[in-house]
């Protein structure tokens, strides 16, 4: 049996009036009760009622136990819609509704047809239950003839009701759709206002707001003159922080009810386009929750898309990627006859590299022409190129060079990409891949590209580039002119100089230059002045890498094949024996290790075209001194010779 806890017998009787009024009359005549007994799990009832000091007992029979004496909960209700509407009936001493409610289409206990009964009888009821009213009446709604219909909808909308819920105002949303077209406009106009003043006021922005016919009356204009003044202040503000859900509704509402707000409109939208942007990127890569609302806006209103996508089209060269993003999630209808070359541009791209994969330079070309305007006539589309094919790194310097040719200076200028071509000359690798993949040593091809670059990067943008990025690109061009012309002296110290500059210089550029001027100072034709400089300058950085460079495969190669060139590297590598720290052991380290292999692997004549070299650049005395340093290498040959036949003996 079902145990109802009571401290009088009374009350339980008043209990089990109510489960024979509520329950269909096939349940009610097989209730079975008695109103007290001191052994329920003995008793043949379906409801017995016992004091609270058995109350324990029966739970340890396990009975299900109702405690009804004592404090209503403390939140004044119940999680049971049904349970809670079927108390304010029978407190409303009202028990023929419950036989009304049955008659009515849906389950025994469903909540939706006793609250539409209770409603229709001036019943009031919270809101879960006016909820369930108005979902079941909009799941049926030929279920209510007109006049309950009526009395259904004066009772939803009533102006005394101060604690409607979302849940609520979305079923009155439903009802209205159910309703609309179903039944007279000034029976569901009540219905339309409420939900537009929630849209307005409450901010409630999952609501489905009604058609724009629904406020065609005098109960429309009403709204429409109360409403207006709020919807334009808040559309009008531009400190708040708004939602794009909130900024879309208002627009709809607006429309919804004929405010005019076209003296905003460009404001609304200006602040409008750059939160599409932000609040879609906060949702990670999911379609944004306001995109069906927004996408309803564009729709409805001609001026409102041109506007927002105007602005969209204008915001998309500061941050392409970000455009390009939105779109491939939202949407936009920008197929009319506005030109949007930017918004074109950023819906292109996606399909560009899926198809165009990872030549660059394609899907730039690509993008470009989805711009429909020439970089000539309109210099921000080559920025927003740039930005969507190169956003997260610098073009190569292939690729800048196509850049560069693609346009003039003055519209990489109003553009200002030449300042993604100076990250591409500066950020050139210095090292050309083997074929192992693994860097071997400075490319010159690309060093020469870079350099010419640069070059042509300070003669068009003299006025743009300064501080530590002219100073890297002067040191590009130096290195073009160490390989190719004749630079100003001071080539060292100019190199020193440069580097200083352009600090942080990027580990690659100070390679370039260090071996540029290295290899110009190996040469047999580089200034003697040149060299006094490097040599004197005591720079460890360059030292150590002319150090590097002479023991190259290619200087090598040259001192066993060219005996002048030899003998021009004895010259200079004894001709400065107290010049500092640093020169004088890195170039005895050279004649020894470098030098004298070669000069070992040359022919006898070779050798002698060495020392008659020495001696015809040089003084007698060099000549001597190459002897000596020869001979020396000579007798230790011999000797080890002379020794390992000893051993043998």
């Amino acid at each position: 049996p079902v145990v109802l806890v009571e401290r009088q017998c009374a009350d339980v009787a008043r209990w089990l009036g109510l489960a024979s009024v509520t329950l269909p009359r096939e349940g009610a005549e097989r209730l079975t009760f008695t109103t007290y007994t001191r052994r329920p799990g003995s008793s043949a009832a379906r409801v017995v009622g016992v004091l609270p000091e058995d109350a324990e007992a029966a739970r340890a029979a396990g009975l299900r136990v109702h405690v009804c004496a004592g404090q209503p909960p403390s939140a004044g209700g119940t999680d049971d819609a049904w349970a809670a509407t079927a108390a304010r009936v029978w407190r409303s001493r009202s028990p023929e509704l419950f036989r009304e409610a049955r008659e009515l289409p849906g389950e025994p206990f469903a909540a939706g047809p006793l609250a539409v009964t209770a409603l229709c009888a001036g019943i009031a009821l919270g809101p879960d239950e006016r909820a369930a009213a108005a979902g079941w009446a909009a799941d049926r709604p030929y279920a209510l003839d007109a006049k309950r219909t009526g009395q259904l909808v004066e009772a939803l909308t009533s102006p005394g009701i101060d604690d409607r819920t979302g849940p609520e105002f979305d079923a009155a949303g439903r009802l209205f759709g159910a309703l609309e077209g179903r039944c007279p406009a000034p029976v569901t106009a009540p219905l339309a206002a409420m939900l537009v003043t929630e849209a307005v006021r409450g901010g409630n922005g999952s609501l489905e707001l009604p058609r724009r016919d629904a406020f065609v009356g005098p109960e429309g204009a009403a709204v429409a003159e109360r409403l207006a003044p709020e919807i334009l202040t808040e559309l009008s503000d531009a400190a708040g922080t708004r939602s794009v859900a909130r900024t879309v509704q208002l627009l709809r509402v607006a429309r919804l009810l004929g405010v005019d707000g076209t003296d905003a409109l460009p404001e609304v939208v200006d602040r409008l386009a750059p939160a599409l942007l932000a609040e879609a990127a906060g949702e990670g890569t999911a379609t944004p929750d306001f995109a069906p609302a927004l996408l309803e806006l564009l729709d409805e209103q001609f001026e409102v898309r041109t506007a927002l996508l105007g602005a969209l089209d204008r915001i998309a060269p500061q941050d392409p990627g970000a455009v390009a993003r939105f779109l491939e999630r939202v949407a936009l209808p920008f197929t009319g006859t506005q030109a949007l070359p930017h918004l074109r541009m950023c819906a292109e791209v996606p399909g560009a590299m899926a198809t165009l994969g990872g030549d660059r330079a394609a899907v730039w070309h690509r993008v470009l022409r989805a711009a429909g305007l020439s970089p000539f006539a309109e210099p921000l589309v080559l920025r927003t190129a740039v930005g969507l094919v190169w956003e997260d790194r610098a073009p190569t310097v292939e690729e800048a060079r196509l850049l560069l040719d693609a346009a003039t200076s003055d519209s990489h200028r109003a553009a200002g990409t030449w300042a993604r071509l100076v990250d591409a000359a500066l950020g050139a690798p210095a090292a050309a891949p083997s074929a192992a993949g693994t860097p071997v040593g400075p490319s010159a091809a690309s060093t020469d590209e870079a350099a010419a670059l640069a070059h042509d990067l300070l003669r068009g943008f003299p006025g743009e580039i300064g501080g530590r990025e002219r100073a890297g690109l002067l040191l590009l061009d130096l290195v073009r002119e160490l390989r190719t012309g004749a630079p100003e002296p001071g080539w060292a110290e100019t190199v020193r100089t440069l580097c200083a500059q352009a600090e942080p210089v990027e580990p690659a550029l100070r390679e370039r230059a260090h071996a540029a001027l290295v290899e110009r100072l190996l040469a047999p034709d580089r200034p003697g002045a040149e060299l006094y400089d490097f040599v004197h300058g005591d720079d460890g950085e360059l030292i150590a890498a002319y150090d590097r460079t002479a023991r190259s495969e290619t200087v090598r190669t040259r001192l066993r094949t060219q005996p002048a060139y030899a003998a021009d590297c004895f010259t200079v590598w004894t001709a400065h024996p107290h010049a500092g720290e640093i020169w004088p052991p890195v170039a005895a380290a050279l004649l020894d290790e470098v030098l004298r292999p070669a000069v070992r692997a040359m022919s006898a004549e070779d050798v002698a075209q060495v020392e008659a070299t020495v001696g015809r650049t040089g003084s007698s005395g060099r000549a001597e001194a190459f002897r000596t340093w020869n001979r020396s290498s000579t007798l230790g040959r011999l000797g080890r010779r002379i020794v390992g036949r000893v051993r043998r003996g």
